[in-house]
């Protein structure tokens, strides 16, 4: 049943990542070009209407082998590698629950970290492909990150007494993450980190709430960056990198480990 269930949830998670690819598209030729896509797919070269056979997440890309099926210009990797990621994603957070013993707060806190997860990806996928990160889904992630907030603080009184742990926890995980890329961004101008990066962290710290976890993910951002980017910068040293995808990829990790690092400490 369990293996049934995160199979789903990676099929599910390839089919949100390919709509929030056209998504990140649409909104990003809306912004530059003020002109939208329409209500169906089309490839950007030749404009022409694709099939349903031609959106079939990963499949579609690996059978046509990541070109157009009309005019064969490159469609690029980034589509594959967003259909892929958040399939991963949903499938890792899905082993974050037990189907038998989970509770209610146990399932609501899993939806909504699907949601933020939905969203962070949305802001990971403009981010990789251009740069930024648009104001409206890094504001719908702070309210999520404050949904789980509370519903993990209302998990913990509902089996013990009120403790300052929540109240300084989720605080000292915001200064980590928030609070760090806020300084970057202040003392740099801009030119360290971008003014989201900030944002973005620190709606992870919220939902994070536990502050060695916010310590690892900081770390595993800036460890992946450095490891994906290195190559990139090197060759043109004064190539910009863009930490959203990297901090997402590091809240999927320290979500999905979270008991386990929490158990050794």
């Amino acid at each position: 049943m369990q293996i049934c269930f995160l199979i789903f949830l990676f099929i599910l998670g390839a089919c949100f990542g390919s709509f929030l690819w056209c998504q990140a598209r649409r909104l990003r030729l809306k912004e530059t070009k003020k002109k939208a896509l329409g209500s169906r797919s089309v490839c950007l070269s030749c404009h022409k209407k694709l099939k349903w056979y031609d959106n079939l997440p990963i499949i579609s890309w690996l059978v046509l082998r990541g070109k157009c099926r009309y005019c064969h210009k490159k469609i690029g990797p980034l589509e594959i590698l967003a259909e892929l990621g958040v399939g991963l994603a949903f499938l890792m957070l899905g082993t974050t629950i037990d189907l038998y013993s989970a509770g209610p707060f146990d399932w609501a806190i899993l939806i909504f970290t699907f949601i933020f997860a939905l969203i962070l990806s949305f802001l990971a996928i403009y981010d990789g492909a251009y740069g930024e990160l648009p104001g409206l889904p890094l504001a719908l992630s702070i309210i999520c990150a404050v949904i789980i907030l509370s519903l993990k603080e209302w998990a913990i009184l509902s089996i013990s007494p009120f403790s300052l742990e929540l109240v300084y926890k989720p605080l000292i995980s915001i200064l980590i993450l928030g609070g760090l890329y806020l300084i970057l961004y202040l003392i740099s101008k801009g030119k360290w980190v971008g003014d989201g990066d900030w944002l973005l962290g620190l709606a992870i710290g919220l939902a994070l709430f536990e502050p060695w976890l916010a310590l690892i993910t900081l770390f595993l951002a800036n460890f992946i960056a450095s490891l994906i980017m290195l190559p990139f910068v090197r060759k043109i040293p004064s190539r910009k990198i863009f930490f959203g995808p990297f901090l997402v990829i590091a809240f999927i990790i320290s979500t999905t480990f979270s008991q386990f690092v929490l158990s050794m400490l």
